[in-house]
């Protein structure tokens, strides 16, 4: 029996000596087609639960027998098998999963895949950013990313968006995210980057995302990542297009007839002349004869019609002479002149060009992988003198000059050159174009001419332009005294041009396997040569005879960042941990000085001009920011996520005992897709995954030296002195952002629907407020740290493919956004007026109070017109003792009413949708942007229906203004028509109006010719499209814009957005 026994164990123990004998180690490693290590990839004995991850260098070890069959896997690449056999070293290339890279996110300081991040953040692809015909690569967020709002003042080309990330975080910090550029942060015009580099952007949204980046985070955060070679076979790249802008916003609905123009004005006169006590008769007759004289005796100035001798202008019916006839002949102070009005709008706006040009190549060499691009952009604005030139170039290059030693660099270099024009938005600026073509009426002369209509020249050659000041014909307009716009935009010249530089640089040196350390490097050199001249012959600096001012800014970035690196994965369990210092150095010079008396426009230096206006300066601006952060990552089996991120910031913009504060973030995950007991839904739903963040996010950009007391170096006569200029606080510190998110991400039906919602709370406290004081202390007011506010919502972002075959592939998005604003608290000092049971302080025509939202309109309520047609508003009723009743009534004294709370300007819904199309070799694809709700103040639409009054003439009307109030049309809600109604339009809420709009923002379609064609003549792919950008616009009113600002605030007086048409072909070879 004991033999037996003993026979059977040896048996045994031989057959597992045997089997082990089969086994081997098994060394080898993974890396990508550029022959960089890949950390952490899988490796798995087929049909077994033994395997193992790749290290830091990608080098891995296992046991394997020659019959089993390794699977080489990682997030991004195709996976890859391979037989044991007789190897023992197995070194495997895994390819690019296209469609696997989706899965792959950047985020702060590296990379992870989608699945793992517990975080908010979107991302925009390279094919969605070229869609987008715009120079500032910011533009293409526009409606693509939930949560994202973009405003633009103005459609000058090379200007840039304002952008802002679920709300608003402070009242007097700032708003803006911070930029990445490869992992660099990013100070420098974004105008100078060409979007056809750009690989993806990255929108960073919750406190798990971007609370590494510290200080600088708490507005969100845009990550841009560049281009790299994706292939190891040459690839090159030919794209071109020439395209025709336009204005995409219409004017509004003026008067645009000069006899309808002369007849509202003359009954504008007629009104108060008959309101004042005299005669029908008489008032005709006054009226006529001053509709034409000069403004003082309220007339418009200008007659541009001729009329018969002895007969009048206007007849008693209000209408024009039918024997009047446009254009009159003159002779004044013995010459000739004649005068007719110009179509100022015709003359200030044109149809213009813009092409764009751009080549790359990409390609790997040995280890070496080489990405680079050069482009140009011309792009003319649709206003004279305003356009844009810029050249780019970029070179990246990635080398792998060790199994544990990688390193590459990547530069980029821009020139440009900008003209611009005044658009500053103000509607009374003289040098405005806009504020002209919108204002000026339909009867004022653009150009002197002569008695046979031509146009005169001075003895310089320049054309003669009307200035309103008498020269033309001894004719005077008080609208703009002194004056002309587009004269000023042809003679006077606005120039920049410079250099800007971006590089960065950076090593990995992996060790014991699991560990890597990373330095990156990126310097940002940025220098603007801005130069400006005011022409000797005409305006305000006629007197001046040409006036010159230069100026020079240098903006200097330095950047620096240690990151080690540990990952291991041991089982089912996944964990990296992150350690890290940055430090970040901005640099700002600035250089100015101004001439007058030049000897020629085309001298435009200094030295051409031989007074000195006592205008010279310069002055510097520092910022520093340092900050150790730590993160740590860990899943389980896929299916459990968890991070924890902590990061010690300093800024220089505090004082140094109130300089560093610490942030942090905690975030989970769990996909519910994966357990077992979601078995039976494996056949139709793809992924199910809840996630939640919190954390915590300083802002310190609150301007420079507000922690201490800043002063002026002035001249005292001939001795230097120094004069106080603003009171410092040493206790200032940072805003605090406080936010939780939390979300559920789907995917059904193997991706034919998928989308995520989410949740999002934003609080900030230590908000930076201003507090007046009395004059009599030297200064007005200081800054301290004691507001608290709160932004909350919800984001949805759907996605549907209702067709997805080899050949034809249907696409539709949808994104939304709903966000509500509060002021939580303000300090008692600025609690300062009660209005309606909110307590809070006044800014203008906005109320800042506890409970309210910020930004809310504060003005008068228009109460509709009276039976005298005068407009009407409320007032608080008064009792005897002057003490309110809690009543309203109506009162017609613009001055008598009362200022009341009129609504917010924040949308209840924003977003964008769109849909895509690919058919046999065409593609189509359409996007739209839209806002739904919110409040924006019409000032273009108030200011054009006005009466005229206190000797100022000339405005242009709304059309709407012909149903004014009369006697005759007693119904309507349009006050009367009448000279010296100083208040008829005052600011009140009669123009709030409804700020939703609908935007088509794009329209793109190409063909791609068959590749059986193109590969016969060496060509690998060539596509011909068209492009189209700001294709159509609606709003509550022709002309209305509410996309001007976040406040409400609008401005017809700007440059007009622009539509941009363009055909184009893509080549690659």
């Amino acid at each position: 029996m004991t033999k037996k026994i003993f026979l059977s164990l040896m048996a045994v123990l031989g057959l597992l000596l045997s089997a082990h004998a089969q086994e081997r180690e098994i060394t080898g490693s993974v890396k990508d087609h550029a022959g960089a290590g890949i950390v952490g990839a899988t490796i798995l004995v087929e049909g077994t639960t033994k395997g193992t991850t790749s290290g830091a260098d990608g080098s891995f070890s296992i046991k394997a027998a020659p019959d089993n069959v390794l699977v080489v896997s990682f997030m991004g690449y195709q996976s890859h098998t391979i037989k044991v056999g007789t190897q023992t070293r197995i070194d495997v290339v895994l390819k690019e999963n296209t469609q696997a890279i989706d899965d792959v996110i950047v985020v702060a300081f590296g990379t992870a895949k989608k699945e793992a991040f517990t975080g908010s953040a979107t991302v925009i692809k390279s094919d969605d950013i070229v869609k987008s015909q715009q120079s500032n690569v910011a533009q293409a967020l526009a409606g693509k990313v939930a949560g994202v709002q973009l405003t633009n003042t103005s459609g000058q080309p090379g200007e840039s968006p304002k952008i802002r990330i679920r709300g608003f975080s402070s009242l007097n910090a700032g708003n803006d995210p911070l930029w990445i550029v490869d992992g660099m942060p990013y100070s420098g015009d974004l105008n100078n980057l060409n979007p056809s580099d750009i690989e993806s952007m990255t929108v960073l949204k919750d406190a798990a995302s971007n609370s590494l980046y510290g200080a600088r985070g708490a507005n969100g955060v845009v990550m841009i990542t560049t281009k790299k070679a994706k292939s190891q076979e040459a690839h090159v790249t030919i794209d071109a297009k020439w395209g025709v802008n336009s204005r995409a916003v219409q004017d509004y609905a003026y008067i645009t007839n000069p006899a309808q123009f002369y007849e509202l004005h003359y009954s504008a006169l007629k009104n108060y002349y008959v309101n004042s006590g005299m005669s029908i008769g008489e008032a005709h007759l006054r009226a006529n004869t001053n509709l034409t004289a000069n403004a003082n005796d309220g007339g418009l100035g200008y007659m541009v019609y001729t009329v018969p001798s002895g007969q009048e202008f206007i007849g008693i019916n209000g209408k024009v002479n039918p024997a009047a006839t446009l254009g009159r002949r003159l002779v004044y102070e013995g010459k000739e002149y004649y005068i007719r009005p110009d179509d100022w709008t015709d003359a200030a706006f044109r149809s213009s060009l813009r092409q764009e040009y751009n080549a790359s190549i990409s390609g790997q060499t040995g280890n070496a992988s080489i990405y680079g691009s050069f482009g140009y952009l011309n792009n003319e604005g649709i206003a004279y003198n305003s356009d844009m030139d810029r050249y780019t170039a970029r070179l990246r290059v990635d080398y792998q000059a060790k199994k544990w030693l990688k390193f590459g660099a990547n530069a980029n270099y821009t020139h440009f050159r900008y003209n611009q024009i005044d658009d500053s938005g103000a509607g009374n600026s003289s040098g405005n174009v806009f504020a002209y073509t919108t204002a000026v009426g339909p009867i004022y002369p653009l150009y002197i001419r002569d008695g046979e209509g031509n146009v005169m020249y001075n003895e310089d050659g320049i054309k003669l332009y009307d200035y309103g000041n008498g020269d033309n014909a001894g004719m005077e307009r008080s609208l703009f005294p002194n004056s002309n716009a587009l004269s000023d935009s042809r003679l006077n010249k606005q120039e920049a041009e410079g250099n800007a530089f971006n590089g960065t640089g950076y090593i990995d040196v992996t060790f014991l396997k699991d560990f890597k350390f990373t330095f990156n490097a990126g310097v940002s050199l940025d220098e603007t040569r801005s130069t400006s001249v005011t022409n000797p012959w005409f305006g305000q600096f006629a007197s001046e005879k040409g006036m010159v001012s230069k100026g020079h800014q240098r903006n200097f970035d330095l950047n620096l960042q240690q990151i080690l690196n540990y990952t291991k994965q041991i089982g089912s369990h996944n964990i990296n941990v992150m350690l890290g210092h940055e430090s970040y150095q901005n640099r700002i010079y600035t250089l100015s000085a101004t001439k007058s008396n030049m000897l020629t426009q085309e001298n435009d230096e200094l030295a051409g001009a031989i007074i000195d206006k006592q205008g010279a300066g310069s002055y510097r601006v520092e910022y520093n920011n340092e900050g150790y952060f730590a993160r740590v990552m860990y899943d389980y089996a896929g299916k459990y996520f968890a991070s924890a991120s902590y990061r010690r910031d300093a800024s220089s913009r505090f004082h140094p005992d109130h300089r560093w504060g610490n942030f942090w973030s905690l975030g989970g995950a769990w996909i519910i897709s994966k357990e077992n007991f979601m078995e039976s839904t494996y056949e139709w739903l793809d992924n199910l995954k809840l996630k939640a963040s919190i954390g915590s996010q300083g802002n310190d950009n609150i301007g420079n030296f507000r922690y201490t007391n800043t002063y002026t170096i002035e001249n005292a006569n001939g001795k230097v002195s120094t004069v106080f200029n603003a009171k410092g606080s040493e206790n200032i510190t940072w805003e605090t952002n406080s936010n939780f998110n939390a979300g559920v991400e789907f995917s059904f039906l193997r991706g034919t629907v998928s989308g995520g919602v989410e949740y999002f709370l934003r609080k900030t406290t230590d908000m930076l407020l201003s507090f007046p004081v009395a004059p009599s202390l030297g200064y007005s007011s200081y800054y301290a740290n004691v507001g608290d506010m709160r932004n909350s919502g919800v984001e949805i972002e759907l996605n549907f493919t209702p067709i997805r075959r080899e050949h034809v592939q249907w696409d539709i998005n949808l994104n939304m956004t709903h966000l509500r604003n509060k002021i939580t608290m303000l300090p008692p000092e600025r609690r300062t007026k009660e209005v309606e049971g909110y307590r809070g302080y006044v800014s203008g025509t906005t109320f800042f109070g506890e409970g309210l939202p910020m930004y809310t309109f504060y003005m008068k309520k228009f109460a509709g017109v009276s039976d005298e047609g005068k407009s009407m508003w409320y007032m608080d009723e008064l009792d005897g003792e002057k003490n309110p009743t809690g009543r309203r009534v109506t009162t017609t004294e613009y001055a008598k009413a009362t200022d009341y709370l009129c609504g917010n300007p924040i949308p209840d819904l924003y977003g964008g949708f769109g849909t895509s199309l690919n058919f046999y070799g065409f593609d189509f694809s359409v996007a739209f942007t839209y806002q739904i709700g919110g409040l924006a103040y019409d000032s273009g639409y108030a200011a054009a229906m006005y009466s005229p009054a206190n000797k100022t003439t000339g405005m242009n009307w709304h059309k709407d203004i012909l149903n004014a109030w009369s006697a005759d049309n007693a119904s309507s809600n349009i006050p009367r028509l009448q000279y010296e109604d100083k208040d008829q339009n005052g600011m009140s809420d009669r123009f709030l109006t409804d700020a939703s709009y609908l935007n088509l923002q794009n329209i793109n379609f190409g063909y791609t010719l068959p590749s059986n064609f193109t590969k016969k003549v060496g060509i690998e792919k060539v596509r011909v499209y068209l492009a189209c950008e700001n294709v159509w616009y609606w709003s509550k009113r022709q002309g209305f814009d509410p996309r001007y600002s976040y406040s409400g605030s609008t401005s017809q007086a700007t440059y007009s957005p622009v539509r941009t048409i363009s055909g184009g072909i893509n080549i690659q070879f």
